[in-house]
């Protein structure tokens, strides 16, 4: 790849915003007349933008990150000075010429990828480091806690067991304290991931009609997770990191590093109140792996990691243990961002759902599965849209949770009633869409 890469379109641009009144803001700042200075090279972009003071704010942004730096108030990453430059270098080439970057912006630039090489440096000493420390008090340390997830999944079963023999419709009446206080119990006992569902369980009878049976379904899925815990040591070691992470352990990205040619496929953020969590999609050109990027935001402030959908990247990804884990953690990148050429290889509405039910076999407790069809058209119906095979033999509809989405439109519009290329999660719910591709271009249409 060469270092400076391309010019993003004005939809990657967007689809870094981390909300939309940063959308907004930034999409006013995107014309030549508040801009100086402005110009792109070494994989950066960088320009002087005319603010209320009397001094221009210096914005800067590493391409290859991407990263972004300001010297605006703003604590929102990227601030919409960013996001104003980034659109102006999307969309004007006279007005943000290739040329040498200035002093201001190379000290940057030059510090930040001193301080990645040194971090790098830095995470494997510590790793060496966490080796070399006392085996033995970590390992009492980890059978405390494991002792503490044992009593509480206990008890959370006789809470179930409670359930079933008192009938689902108590659940109802109960209301959600109940259900709240069993989840506080998981916290004492560290196993946020059993906490979490608990909630989840607590708010099904008030999901509207059909609850029982969803309550009946998910009760059955912390069961089996419960049980796999009490008897993990009996497990297969690749599910017994599964049962692990699903509990709430956490461990470290340990697998050996895979390079290729990264492509974006999606990014979307979603939110709980309290944590905006940013998954990101990745497909391997070469290894034709899934890789799935995790990042978190607190306090209202969106994640840093963002990758414009639709750019491909030259990068290590280092991967998560356990059965069917997609996760993994970026690492080295080798240089810009390029266009995604063509979209990843794809199936039909039956291989989508082969892929996930052997998914599920390596980890039950799965929602969803990335996969990408090859030949879909968006289909209404009297009960919300589906996802038609081109040859009309088959399709997955369209999950609840896409059917008020703008981008379902999107994905209308860009088919016409043709066969297009869709990626998306494709789980017991249905379809998620997320990107897609036409027979006419090769630009990502993303769908979040």
């Amino acid at each position: 790849m060469n270092q400076q890469g391309v010019r993003w379109t004005a939809e990657q641009v967007l689809a870094l915003a981390p909300d939309a009144a940063s959308r907004k803001a930034g999409s006013k700042l995107g014309t030549a007349g508040p801009w100086s200075g402005a110009g792109s090279g070494g994989g950066a972009v960088w320009g002087l933008c005319k603010g209320s003071g009397s001094k221009p704010y210096q914005t800067i942004v590493d391409t290859t990150g991407p990263a972004y730096k300001c010297s605006c108030p703003s604590r929102k990453f990227p601030c919409k000075h960013a996001l104003g430059l980034l659109l102006l270098w999307a969309g004007d080439e006279e007005s943000v010429r290739d040329g040498e970057v200035p002093d201001w912006a190379d000290a940057w630039l030059a510090g930040r990828r001193k301080r990645a090489a040194g971090q790098e440096e830095g995470g494997a000493a510590e790793g060496r480091s966490a080796k070399s420390a006392d085996p033995e008090a970590a390992r009492r340390r980890a059978e405390r806690r494991a002792g503490r997830i044992t009593a509480g999944a206990q008890e959370l079963e006789q809470r179930l067991a409670d359930l079933l023999r008192g009938g689902l419709a108590s659940a109802e009446r109960s209301g959600y304290g109940l259900w709240e206080e069993t989840a506080a119990r998981m916290v004492d006992a560290q196993a946020p991931g059993l906490a979490g569902r608990v909630r989840e369980l607590g708010a099904v009878p008030g999901s509207g009609p059909g609850w029982p049976v969803r309550l009946l379904e998910e009760s059955a899925l912390v069961h089996l997770l419960d049980r796999a815990w009490l008897g993990i040591d009996r497990l297969p070691e690749p599910l017994a990191a599964t049962v692990r992470t699903r509990v709430g352990l956490t461990a470290p990205a340990e697998g050996p590093a895979v390079r290729d040619d990264w492509m974006v496929l999606a990014q979307y953020d979603s939110a709980d109140g309290r944590i905006t969590s940013r998954r990101v999609w990745l497909y391997g050109r070469e290894t034709h792996r899934t890789a799935l990027l995790l990042s978190f935001g607190v306090a209202g402030r969106a994640p840093q990691l963002a990758l414009p959908a639709g750019l491909m990247i030259d990068a290590e990804v280092v991967p998560y243990g356990g059965a069917g884990q997609l996760r993994a953690d970026l690492g080295e990148q080798f240089g810009a961002p390029v266009p995604i050429k063509a979209p990843p290889p794809g199936g039909t509405a039956q291989d989508a759902l082969a892929a996930y039910g052997a998914a599920l076999r390596d980890d039950p407790w799965l929602d969803s599965w990335p996969v990408t069809l090859a030949n879909a058209i968006p289909v209404p119906g009297d009960d919300g849209w589906q996802l038609a095979d081109a040859d009309g033999r088959s399709a997955l509809p369209v999950a609840p949770a896409a059917l008020s989405r703008p981008g379902l439109w999107k994905l209308a519009a860009l088919s016409g009633g043709s066969p297009v290329a869709v990626f998306g999660e494709c789980g017991h719910r249905g379809f998620v869409p997320l990107a897609a591709w036409s027979d006419d271009s090769a630009e990502t249409v993303t769908l979040t």
